[in-house]
């Protein structure tokens, strides 16, 4: 297994394989057309502040992961002041879960944003997705916010580096 960076030439098969994982996990989305970080994918993650590291077993894409800088859309978190970012689009391809991957390419991410000087790392997830909140927690995230939207129930949660 081997993780790594995005080079520009991967660009089309990564967003093949983060799309086609989207797609799975929230079918309801991936009809709303493509989220702007995916339709600007060189200009967010291989030139802007971005990163995207992808885990390759035999050459093929089988795990993704990435960070953004948070952009402050949710008003009952307050960061301001500190360099925040926020961790979107892990997806581990089913064969390939329960044998630490997904921590092997959080910690390598992590690793990334400490060597760019950010303070806090920040996401999102849902308790429909199984193991998605235990799973951040493990990670040494804990939950700061959980809305109260009946159907996705946004669980907000946070690690101080």
């Amino acid at each position: 297994m081997i993780i790594q960076p995005v080079n520009p030439a991967d660009v089309p098969e990564v967003l093949a394989f983060v799309l086609q994982a989207r797609a799975a996990l929230f079918p309801k989305l991936s009809a709303a057309g493509m989220p702007d970080d995916l339709a600007q994918f060189e200009a967010t993650y291989l030139h802007g502040a971005g990163r995207f590291l992808v885990a390759r077993n035999d050459g093929q894409i089988v795990a993704a992961i990435g960070y953004l800088p948070y952009d402050h859309r949710f008003p009952q978190l307050d960061y301001q002041g500190r360099k925040t970012v926020e961790v979107v689009r892990l997806f581990v391809l089913p064969a390939f879960r329960r044998f630490g991957l997904a921590g092997q390419l959080y910690r390598a991410l992590e690793a990334l944003a400490q060597a760019d000087g950010v303070e806090v790392m920040y996401l999102h997830t849902h308790p429909f997705l199984p193991g998605a909140i235990d799973f951040w927690m493990r990670q040494g995230f804990e939950v700061v916010d959980v809305e109260a939207d009946p159907v996705w129930q946004t669980t907000h949660m946070q690690r101080p580096l």
